[in-house]
């Protein structure tokens, strides 16, 4: 059997500008993906902003009623308060360790191993 050429026997006039000058395909490429990031920069940026307008400002009046609720901080009735707070409810339990394990952590010997007959 013969064997056929890959090369179609009408290539299309984009298929031979693409092949012999790969940067008419490239470089528009590569300029889509920058315009498109600044782009999405640009929105990205714009949802951020609209975001921050939301947050309201506080008036010199809202922050002298905020001081005014504020209880004064002393540090010696922090240090009574605390001190005064009973010991914490707790019991030191020990892990129980596996069979054949020593007392002091030492790793067990490797297990016995069964004849292949056996169960």
């Amino acid at each position: 059997m013969p064997v056929f050429p890959s090369r179609p026997l009408n290539p299309s006039r984009i298929n031979t500008i693409i092949k012999k000058q790969p940067l008419y395909f490239g470089i528009p490429f590569i300029l889509l993906m920058v315009a498109t990031s600044y782009g999405l920069a640009a929105i990205t940026q714009t949802k951020y902003d609209v975001r921050d307008k939301r947050v309201k400002q506080m008036t010199k009046e809202d922050e002298l009623k905020l001081e005014h609720n504020r209880k004064k901080f002393d540090i010696r009735a922090e240090y009574f308060r605390l001190s005064a707070q009973p010991e914490e409810d707790w019991d030191m339990k020990r892990v129980p360790r596996p069979k054949g394990t020593p007392e002091w952590g030492v790793p067990p010997s490797e297990p016995e191993r069964k004849p292949p007959g056996a169960s």
